[in-house]
C-alpha cells in the first residue's frame, strides 16, 4: 500500500485544487451561482466544468472569470437578469476568525462585492496562509475614480497607511470598471465594519477591499491535512 504523501508534498496549486473541489458541495442544483475571481477560483471553475449540468449557469465577478466559465461551457448571466443567487464562491487575500476579509488582489473587488451582496450565502475558498488574527498585513486594495487617487492616498496617510497606485506595465492599472486601484500598507484593521463604513464615504472611493458587510458565511480552508471548514453563521 502506498503511504500518504507528506504535508510538504502539497504545492500551492494542489491545495487550491483541493479546496476548489470541496466547494462543489455548496453549489445548489438547478440554480444560478455566483463565481468570483482569482487563482483559487480558477481551480473551482475547472472542477465545476465536470458537473456543469447541475446548475443553470453563473454570474461572474470579472471579465477573466467570464471567459473561463464560457470556455468550460457554462452559461454566464448578467447580474441584472438575476434577482438572487443561491451561493457566491470566491477567494480572499485575508480572512479572520469572524469571516471578515480583504479582497481585491485581482482588481475585481467592486464586482465581487456586488455579486456577494446578491447572494444568499458566501463561501470563501482559500489556503491556510490567508487566515489571520487581524486584517491589514496584505495591502488593502481600494478602487478609486482616477481623479481622486491622490486625495484618497493622503486620507490613508492620516490613518497611518502608506498608499500607492497599482501599476501594470509602468502605467496605472485600469479595472474592468475603468477605474484605478490604490493599495495601502501599514494598516491594522481591528473593526472591519466601522473601517468599511468610513472609507466607503470618502469622495472618489468606488469600493474598499474590506468585506465586512459582505463577509463570508463559510470558509473552506485548504491545509496540508485536508480541507478545514469554518462556519460564521
Amino acid at each position: 500500500m502506498t503511504s500518504p504523501a507528506p504535508a510538504a508534498a502539497f504545492t500551492q496549486d494542489e491545495l487550491k485544487a483541493q479546496v476548489g473541489r470541496a466547494a462543489l458541495d455548496y453549489i445548489v442544483d438547478g440554480e444560478i451561482i455566483g463565481v468570483g475571481t482569482g487563482s483559487t477560483v480558477n481551480k473551482f471553475i475547472e472542477a465545476l466544468a465536470g458537473v456543469k449540468a447541475r446548475i443553470r449557469g453563473a454570474v461572474s465577478s470579472s471579465v477573466a472569470s467570464t471567459e473561463r466559465l464560457r470556455a468550460a461551457g457554462i452559461e454566464v448571466f448578467d447580474s441584472n437578469a438575476v434577482d438572487e443567487l443561491a451561493v457566491y464562491i470566491d477567494g480572499a487575500d485575508e480572512i479572520d476568525g469572524r469571516g471578515y476579509m480583504i479582497k481585491g488582489g485581482g482588481a475585481a473587488l467592486t464586482r465581487e462585492k456586488i455579486v456577494a451582496a446578491q447572494s444568499r450565502r458566501f463561501v470563501c475558498i482559500a489556503d491556510a496562509s490567508k487566515l489571520v488574527n487581524t486584517l491589514g498585513a496584505f495591502p488593502l486594495p481600494v478602487e478609486v475614480v482616477p481623479m481622486a487617487a491622490r486625495r484618497v492616498m493622503r486620507q490613508f496617510a492620516r490613518l497611518g497607511g502608506l498608499a500607492q497606485v497599482r501599476e501594470k506595465d509602468g502605467l496605472p492599472l485600469v479595472t474592468d470598471n475603468g477605474q484605478h486601484i490604490v493599495d495601502v500598507t501599514g494598516l491594522r484593521i481591528t473593526d472591519p465594519l466601522d473601517f468599511e463604513n468610513e472609507v466607503n464615504q470618502w469622495p472618489g472611493v468606488v469600493t474598499v477591499g474590506v468585506f465586512a458587510h459582505q463577509r463570508a458565511n463559510v470558509c473552506l480552508l485548504a491545509t496540508s491535512s485536508g480541507v478545514r471548514t469554518m462556519n460564521f453563521d
